[in-house]
């Protein structure tokens, strides 16, 4: 499976920041409600990361195809609203596991058009059946005493069988792919280097979900590649932790997830914002006693100045560019 799995039922923590004056380190409560730093009392805990902040921010030179070509910074397959998940069906849309009950058109229709907000595109586009290919990654596992697939009546709800059947009262792992019922040509908006853009997609219906799945359109000669950090990575400054992730871009507030040890305490969204970039992170305290080593992500949020707009968010640690999702 291509997949990126998400870790999943690990403990997370979700904490709010608001801006801070120029020059001030944002700080956040026990409580999740934002601090205000006392103007002329900085907090200095902070410092390595707005040193390091500066040096990634310094050194971000993306090429030609950044600002001029497409960079999607966000997974190819997506949903285009509110899915309507069940439990299984967001199994089986996370591990990618489909069936088709459709014709897939194997002809490459025409060039399409990626609009940007600073302008248009044309890019080649590949077919229906080579984006199904794509989003289709495989059958789920068998389970035991259990069918691939409900029974379904011709009018009614799925029934569930009593003990004598093929449910029981033991935890069921979800074995059942998503059915594509139909697929046209359509557009999906997607983050890119260039902000968000209305991208050619295929949209499939599924039958399990209320809203369309979307595989992107764009063949993969058209798609330019997320730049790479320059130079050797560092060790990061002593308490400060790195993004593994964008959640979500909503105006001014960006969601992300930090990467923290079993251990840590006292998790701190940090940011510096600069006309071009925005370098998230976060600070944490360190365990002083003996610690699993273990790796669990902590979601957070920041409140910029002004809408994120077209500028690239890096990771403080490794100062790479942050996609929405791993997929």
């Amino acid at each position: 499976m291509r997949r990126s799995a998400l870790l999943l039922g690990l403990p997370l923590l979700m904490l709010a920041v608001g801006c801070a004056p120029a020059g001030s380190q944002p700080l956040v409560a026990p409580t999740g409600s934002p601090i205000t730093a006392v103007p002329g009392s900085p907090d200095h805990r902070w410092e390595g990361f707005h040193q390091r902040a500066a040096d990634v921010a310094g050194a971000w030179r993306p090429g030609e195809a950044w600002t001029r070509g497409y960079v999607p910074l966000e997974g190819p397959t997506l949903v285009t609203g509110d899915p309507g998940f069940t439990r299984d069906a967001e199994t089986a849309f996370l591990a990618g596991w489909y069936r088709e009950q459709t014709d897939l058109p194997a002809t490459r229709p025409a060039d399409g058009t990626v609009r940007f907000p600073d302008g248009t595109l044309t890019v080649p586009l590949v077919s229906a059946a080579e984006a199904y290919r794509e989003l289709d990654q495989g059958d789920p596992p068998p389970c035991p005493g259990r069918p691939a697939a409900p029974p379904r009546p011709k009018d009614g709800p799925i029934i569930e069988p009593g003990p004598d059947g093929w449910a029981t009262s033991s935890p069921q792992t979800a074995c059942t792919p998503l059915t594509v019922t139909a697929v046209r040509l359509g557009t999906a908006a997607v983050r890119t280097s260039r902000g968000e853009a209305r991208v050619p997609a295929w949209l499939f219906t599924v039958e399990e979900l209320t809203a369309p799945v979307a595989r992107l359109a764009v063949a993969p000669s058209a798609v330019g590649a997320v730049p790479e950090p320059s130079g050797a990575p560092r060790p990061a400054p002593d308490g400060v932790v790195g993004a593994q992730d964008l959640q979500a871009v909503e105006g001014t507030r960006l969601t992300y997830r930090l990467g923290v040890g079993a251990c840590d305490t006292d998790i701190t969204p940090l940011v510096q914002e600069r006309e071009d970039v925005v370098v998230v992170g976060g600070g944490v305290t360190r365990a002083s006693g003996v610690c699993t080593d273990q790796l669990q992500l902590a979601p957070v949020t920041v409140t910029l100045k002004a809408p994120l707009g077209a500028r690239a968010v890096l990771d403080v640690v490794t100062g790479a560019p942050l996609r929405i999702g791993s997929r």
